[in-house]
């Protein structure tokens, strides 16, 4: 594909002000538009089945509107009907709205004659019999989720529920104890949104604009990986979204920006926070290493002596910069610091603050930092850490 002439060159630090405001670290956030504000100004919130502090998807709202309650985040997520989990960055929540823009997955789904898993005669259509006469139902409920404790050793009812939410016939109504509850779509989707009208070209443009909206600026990479759309796909549609060319210093491809965030330079606020691994601020190592210079691995599934920074260590942003990192965990009331990593002294009050908050906002009355990367800012850490929680 070639590229357009850009119409702007920015610099990196533009950039990155542009990507932070996009993803609702810089300026004042929308609370009175809440967590359902938050979803619709991302486009998606990943789910992950790890919980240490919380779950990714209710870190992801609270890193921009602070406290927020969780029972608040899981009422909009699932109860409202504002949202529906579906296959986007990874497992994702996604706006209500965007329901018809996913036909195009629908379909590929649909032609794919299988999927890793075989699917017995008949239990496809038993599971939407049994929901359309019983009502939501677990895997469970279903006929059970597993043949054998092996985790990937799926029953034929818990085979044929999830190759119909692929499909869009089936959807996840609510999580209970982070199972899915399936019903059917006809009775969780609005109506006027229950369609797969929009062909494939229509989609990809109104989830490349999306993507282009919710980065501020990205390179073509960046703006396929948000809801995992292959290159050539962004190819087809890009010249048609809306989304405008531009340079960035230091950035080695061509980019693309979203109009509006050109055309007011972005003020206000920096969000001090922890950030979840699966915070889409940080979704691409390759972005977050060329905007903020950091390197961010998730170690969860990186054997124990050769991690590094932790199990699910949490960058803290702070300033529009990213500027350590806390491996948390909780004991009773206490929340605890197993590992922090600190970039230099200037980061200790951030990471402080950004500590004394989480810890509020999980019920947490007492802070423990048990090892510093750097030995030296241990004292002047767990020293302003008394100074916030006292």
């Amino acid at each position: 594909m070639t590229t357009p002439r850009p119409i702007a060159d920015l610099s990196a630090d533009e950039a990155r002000r542009i990507a932070l405001r996009a993803q609702g670290f810089l300026g004042a956030p929308d609370r009175r538009a809440g967590v359902r504000g938050v979803l619709r100004h991302l486009g998606a919130v990943q789910l992950d089945t790890i919980s240490v502090l919380a779950r990714s998807h209710e870190l992801v709202p609270y890193a921009r509107l602070g406290a927020v309650g969780r029972r608040t985040v899981e009422d909009t997520f699932w109860r409202d009907t504002h949202a529906f989990e579906y296959w986007s960055h990874a497992a994702c929540i996604l706006p209500i709205e965007e329901w018809p823009h996913f036909a195009f997955r629908r379909r590929a789904y649909r032609s794919r004659p299988h999927w890793n898993h075989d699917l017995p005669d008949g239990a496809y259509e038993q599971v939407i019999k049994q929901l359309r006469t019983e009502g939501p139902l677990t895997a469970t409920e279903l006929g059970g989720a597993k043949k054998t404790n092996d985790w990937w050793d799926w029953s034929g009812s818990k085979v044929a529920v999830e190759r119909a939410l692929m499909h869009g016939e089936v959807v996840c109504v609510e999580r209970r104890g982070w199972k899915r509850v399936y019903d059917l779509a006809e009775r969780a989707i609005p109506e006027p949104l229950l369609h797969d009208e929009l062909d494939d070209a229509e989609c990809l443009r109104r989830l490349v604009a999306l993507a282009g909206r919710s980065l501020g600026v990205g390179t073509r990479a960046d703006i396929a990986d948000y809801h995992r759309l292959k290159g050539e796909q962004v190819d087809a549609v890009i010249a048609d979204s809306g989304l405008v060319p531009v340079t960035v210093e230091g950035w080695a491809k061509p980019a693309w920006a979203d109009p509006a965030a050109l055309a007011t330079p972005p003020r206000g606020r920096h969000r001090t926070t922890l950030l979840s691994p699966f915070d889409s601020l940080i979704w691409e190592r390759a972005r977050t290493e060329r905007i903020f210079g950091f390197t961010h691995r998730l170690e969860a599934y990186v054997p124990r002596p050769k991690r590094i920074y932790g199990y699910f260590a949490m960058p803290v942003l702070a300033g529009g910069r990213l500027v350590g990192r806390v491996d948390p965990a909780r004991a009773g009331s206490t929340l605890v610091g197993k590992q922090v990593t600190l970039d230099g002294p200037k980061a200790v009050p951030a990471v402080a603050r950004a500590l004394a908050e989480a810890a509020t906002w999980v019920d947490c009355t007492d802070v423990r930092v048990e090892r510093v990367d750097a030995p030296e800012l241990r004292s002047a850490l767990v020293t302003e850490l008394a100074r916030l929680t006292a």
